[in-house]
Formats: structure tokens, sequence, C-alpha cells
């Protein structure tokens, strides 16, 4: 008889590792499902993603170049070059140009700046300083997907109050029903403007209202703006909570150098708060990413000096991009579409469409159309479709031509 004994490492009886139930229970990106079908793929029209089909300008290239080649590739402080922040402070400290936003002067030090590792990074930092488990949040949507699973994934609650829409005036809040869900048991309200993925864009006075009332009620608001520089009536610029912020509010303003410097890969974004809490997240920069590369944040300083021409070009072209795709989707069957005021998506209504993911997999398979699905940013868009318009227009025609194809042999599920 065999008496030998096996030690076993681990006992037997365990369940297999897994991640924790918060993780495993995440929704996985509903765009990167799409896209992951399509990719690889050469006959594949790619406007899935938020980014211009341009690289970054060659000056920001260059700035990058020559730290790398100076050896910057040490350690940074976790907040940020100095230099840099105080950059950002002067750069955010230019007023607002619409004149009907009820803003006053703005006046932002580089104490209250944190130089994050991409916006996204932002807003997960964002989270982490003020939200607590079992935390009760309210994010206006529809809305980029990151902003309502980050919070989930520090196991808050995430509430969700829908814009409306009509195909006469496109996406609309009712600003009152919104403070009425807004009591003292919200810890936080999150707010994306100009919206990604509708172009909604909040007004000054509406968000004057907003901070006033979370002011009354103690709530933080967590205001992603990282579409802040595209818009299409003139200004440049949206109206910011930058414009109506006291240094001590219950605010906390994200940003990215991605889209308004065409810097997507650079993984490059800022966070404006109360200096007290900066500080603190400061410690939260260090568990997280220890800092932003200094060469890319070099990069990322020379933009904001000397970056104002090359930003309103690539408004000045988005415009144009954004009306001669709005012309050719209009004049199709079937498509319900508004041109947005900001960002960079027409979000369009497909008559008929029950489900857009898999209407989205059905284009990207049988017509080379990659599209984000409704789907991806809520159940309350699920009839809709974001198509990236910072693309050349020939390869909007291109698109154009491919949805009217399959419109035609109705390819809509």
């Amino acid at each position: 008889m065999n008496t030998t004994k096996t030690n076993h490492p681990f006992p037997c009886n365990l369940p297999l590792a897994q991640a924790r139930n918060t993780v495993l229970n995440l929704g996985a990106s509903k765009i990167r499902e799409v896209a992951n079908a399509g990719m690889g793929r050469d006959d594949v029209l790619a406007f899935w993603f938020g980014e211009p089909d341009s690289v970054t300008p060659a000056f920001i290239r260059e700035a990058a170049k020559s730290a790398l080649d100076g050896g910057d590739t040490f350690y940074r402080h976790n907040l940020g070059l100095p230099e840099l922040r105080e950059a950002l402070a002067n750069y955010l400290s230019q007023p607002n140009s619409d004149s009907n936003s009820g803003s006053k002067p703005r006046s932002i030090r580089a104490d209250q700046i944190a130089v994050t590792s991409s916006g996204v990074n932002a807003l997960m930092l964002a989270a982490q300083t003020i939200l607590e488990p079992g935390d009760k949040v309210v994010a206006v949507v529809p809305l980029w997907p990151n902003l309502t699973e980050i919070p989930a994934i520090l196991n808050a609650q995430v509430e969700r109050h829908s814009l409306s829409f009509s195909p006469a005036v496109g996406w609309t809040l009712d600003l009152e029903k919104l403070l009425e869900r807004i009591t003292d048991q919200v810890r936080a309200v999150i707010i994306n403007s100009p919206n990604n993925p509708s172009g909604w864009t909040m007004s000054g006075a509406e968000q004057a209202r907003l901070l006033a009332h979370c002011r009354e009620k103690g709530v933080w608001i967590l205001s992603d703006e990282a579409y802040d520089r595209i818009v299409f009536d003139g200004s440049y610029q949206a109206p910011s909570m930058l414009d109506h912020v006291q240094a001590d509010d219950r605010v906390l303003i994200a940003n990215t150098f991605s889209k308004t410097w065409q810097m997507t890969g650079w993984r490059l974004g800022w966070l404006v708060g109360p200096a007290n809490v900066v500080a603190q997240i400061g410690k939260l920069i260090e568990f997280n990413t220890s800092c932003a590369p200094g060469f890319v944040q070099k990069a990322g300083l020379e933009a904001v000096l000397h970056g104002e021409a090359s930003t309103r070009q690539f408004v000045d072209q988005l415009k144009l991009r954004r009306d001669h795709l709005f012309q050719a989707l209009a004049s199709l069957d079937r498509i319900q579409v508004v041109n947005p005021p900001g960002a960079m998506y027409l979000f369009f209504k497909v008559a008929g469409m029950n489900n857009s993911l898999e209407t989205c997999k059905l284009w990207v398979r049988d017509y080379g159309l990659g599209l984000a699905p409704g789907e991806a940013f809520g159940a309350e868009s699920s009839g809709f479709i974001r198509w990236c318009f910072a693309k050349s227009t020939d390869l909007l025609d291109e698109g154009a031509a491919r949805i009217h194809r399959a419109l035609q042999d109705g390819a809509v599920q």
C-alpha cells in the first residue's frame, strides 16, 4: 500500500483564482467589441474611436524628441512639472468668451492643478479622492461609459439622469428635474460637456445654477471637460465650471491633451480642484502611476504655450467635416440626425433599429463600416449610433455611401 503523502501548496477545495466580484460584473466596452470585430481588416473604415486621422502637430512632437535627446527619462514630481502646472494655470485663467455665461474672471493657481497620465486617469483619481463604497452618484447620460464604470469600480452606486432627444432641437437637459434628484444624500454629480456621444453642451447659466444647488446640498461636481475647446459657434471655448467656481468649492474638473491638441496616444491630462484636495491627489498619483513621463509633459508644455493657432485650425476643420457628414446623413431615409454644438461626433437615430450593437457588428462585417453602438453609452441611447467625424471628407463620403447601401439592403437589427 502506497502511503506517500502529496503536499499541495493550496487547499484543493478552494475556487479557482478570479478577480473580485465588482470587476467581474463590469461590462466590457461595446465600442471595443465592435472594433475588435473589424481590426486588422484593410477594408474597414474606422469611425468608432474619438480621435482624428491626423497625427499630433509637428511642433509638439519635436518638443518630446528634444526632451528625450536631452535625457528626460527620469521620475518627475507626482503632481507634474512646475512649469507645466504654471502654464496650465495661466491658460485656464483666460476668461470664457461666452458673454452670456454669467462667468467671472478666472484666477486659477498652479497649486490647484494636478498633471495626470491621461484624462481618464484624471477621472479615476478624482473618483478615488471623493468616493467611498456605497456613495450615491448621479450621472447625466448618455455618457462615455468610463464615467459611469469608474464609480462602479469603487463600489459607488450610480443613478442615471437622461437628457431628452428631439429631432427638432437635439439633446436637452431638464435642469429642474436634475436638481430634484441631487439631494444631500448624493455624494457627487457627473457632467460631461460638451458631451460624448451627443455633443450636448451645458450653458453657463445652467452650470451656475447646478453649482449653487450643489453648494447648498454639499454635493461634489465632477466635470469632464475633455471637449471644452471643440465647439462650433465661433467661440472656440465651451462654457466651463471654471467660470463659476470659488477656490474651496467641491468641484473637480478633468481635462486632457488628447482632443484639443490631437494627442490621444500621449496619455496626458490634468485635474483642477481645491488646493488642499489636489495636494492629497498627489499621494494617489504616487500609488497609481507615480508621475506622468517628463518628456510627454514637455510636449504638453509646448502645446499649452504655442498651440492656440493649431487648435483653432483643427476646430475649423472639424466644423467643415461635421457639416459635410451631417448633410450626407440627413439626406438618407430612416436616419434622424441633428448637428451637435460641440465634440466630434454625430449621434444619429436609425428608424426600426432595435439593437445598435448587433447592427454595428453587421455593418462592420458586411460593409466594412466601423461605428460605435448607442448601447455603449447606456440603454437610453439604444436606438442611436455614434460616428466620429474627425476624418477626411473622402472617408466620410465613402462611409456615407456604405451606410446608404446597408439601409437599402435592410441590414438593420
